[in-house]
């Protein structure tokens, strides 16, 4: 290859490694200080015939996602509850497997969020506050996990709990306006409680 091709090259290729490390450089730190959403106060209780499910989404809420919200974008938190009966075997039997969402939608006409919980037999919840919106879309209360007949007395369970945001389709001109989509996204780890009925 002719000397001044191969200099071409190797000049285009530092200039392309030049504006990929440029690019890095100028995220912004807000970009960079993204908290991890985790799930906590996760407590499990029982009514005389179901056990119950609770916990809190912490980090739910960031700039990105809180701007889609704002600009009229319907958004969905999606929860996943699994109960498995552990054994001493290989393989765990899995008793049942829940998912429910909660999403929220703003209104700029109203200036007012509807928050709907599909694990509550209630309708839509309305409010002006986005702070108590935010409330109704990352506490779970009440999400009945299993009837207590199809437990057995004196056998060990594993109850686990993930938290995402469901994915959406962003209008063509949003996708400038959320250019870092991965610090719009969110999935937590799966959280896991042993325990003996």
């Amino acid at each position: 290859m002719p000397m001044i091709i191969k200099g071409a090259i190797t000049k285009f290729l530092c200039a392309v490694v030049f504006f990929i490390t440029g690019i890095l450089f100028i995220v912004p730190d807000s970009a960079l200080a993204h908290d991890s959403a985790v799930l906590s106060d996760i407590k499990l209780a029982n009514t005389r015939d179901d056990l119950f499910a609770y916990f809190k989404v912490e980090n739910a809420f960031n700039e990105k996602n809180t701007q889609a919200v704002e600009n009229g974008i319907s958004t969905s938190f999606t929860f996943y509850v699994t109960l498995f009966k552990t054994s001493s075997s290989l393989f765990d039997k899995k008793i049942t497997d829940i998912k429910t969402q909660a999403t929220i939608k703003y209104n700029s006409m109203k200036k007012e969020y509807t928050v709907v919980c599909q694990w509550k037999d209630a309708p839509a919840l309305t409010t002006k506050s986005f702070d108590e919106a935010k409330t109704w879309m990352t506490e779970i209360d009440n999400l009945k996990v299993v009837p207590l007949d199809q437990l057995v007395k004196g056998d060990k369970y594993q109850i686990r709990i993930k938290a995402e945001l469901e994915k959406v389709t962003l209008p063509l001109a949003l996708h400038y306006v959320f250019f870092f989509v991965s610090y719009w996204d969110f999935e937590t780890d799966w959280y896991v409680i042993n325990f003996t009925y």
